[in-house]
């Protein structure tokens, strides 16, 4: 266990501390400007999207995106149908990490971390905060490399083998185990970086592998709802609307689950990139099946979630 435990819980602190400085730094850069691009650009719902796409991919957390979208809302600086398009657009944006981790810049993560470091002493609050940005990606993938190390001990657990790892392993148990861990850790891109480290090792199907994506993306709705509570009507409208189309985006999937394992294995012999392929076209694809319902989805949600 202490060959599991320890290296796992380590690459998954790293990896945590590694996103927290690099959203800090990425923050610090964006100052303000990330409110008033959420107010000023987003009269649409394909605006929104847009808009919710770009601003999470420079932050590099839909959380955060979502958590900023519903206090302003919250402060009536935003309407409640503008957030739906945002809300569409951090599900994508998201994606962006995940093709960055499956690039695999390992090689890259030491030096950026010890070049980082090296710069937060500066008085410069821009070379400061790009100072952190670098040493936080530099823990990101220093704890994907550790969490590899966890992945060789792990498929020889018994929970891991008769949840996951088995043939006739039901790809719900997938879903499952991946909702509760994002929600758990706060992070889709942690579990999803470790599912990727389990692809590399070999030691779960794609199927598997693209079950838990997808269970990710309910998990990640759980900052929303705690970020919502005790707010006002059109935050928890905000919240519950997430929950909604993350969960049904999973069950339009879910019957085709294995179909769509085929289709991403045609564009990648890369087990990595099969996982940050399956997740950035299930992630697009959902968003652009809701757009068109983003107006009738507000009014549903305003009419049933009161203040």
């Amino acid at each position: 266990m202490a060959t599991l435990v320890f290296p796992l819980l380590a690459g998954f602190g790293l990896f945590l501390g590694g996103m927290h400085f690099m959203r800090l730094g990425l923050f610090a850069l964006a100052g303000d400007s990330l409110h008033r691009w959420l107010v000023r650009f987003t009269k649409t719902p394909m605006r929104g999207m847009i808009t919710g796409t770009l601003v999470t991919m420079l932050v590099q957390s839909s959380s955060a995106v979502s958590v900023v979208t519903i206090g302003l809302a919250n402060a009536r600086l935003l309407s409640f149908p503008q957030t739906v398009g945002i809300i569409l657009g951090t599900n994508i944006g998201t994606t962006f990490t995940t093709q960055l981790i499956a690039l695999n810049p390992q090689k890259l993560a030491l030096p950026m971390f010890l070049i980082g470091c090296s710069v937060l002493w500066l008085r410069s609050q821009v070379v400061r905060a790009i100072g952190m940005s670098m040493s936080g990606f530099g823990c990101v993938f220093l704890g994907i490399q550790m969490m590899q190390v966890a992945a060789e001990p792990l498929q020889h657990t018994p929970f891991f083998l008769s949840a996951l790892a088995r043939p006739d392993s039901h790809y719900f148990n997938g879903i499952f185990l991946g909702a509760m861990f994002t929600a758990l850790l706060h992070s889709s891109s942690a579990v999803t970086a470790m599912t990727m480290g389990f692809m590399k090792e070999k030691i779960l199907s794609l199927g598997m592998g693209i079950a838990i994506v997808l269970g990710s993306n309910v998990g990640t709705c759980i900052t929303a709802i705690m970020a919502a509570v005790g707010g006002n009507a059109a935050a928890k409208q905000v919240a519950w609307v997430h929950v909604m189309l993350n969960v049904a985006g999973v069950l339009v999937f879910f019957p085709f689950i294995q179909p769509f394992a085929v289709l991403v294995s045609w564009l990648t012999g890369d087990p990595a990139l099969q996982i940050a392929h399956a997740q950035t076209l299930f992630n697009v694809i959902s968003s652009l099946l809701a757009l068109p319902f983003a107006h009738a989805i507000a009014r549903m949600a305003q009419h049933y979630i009161k203040g």
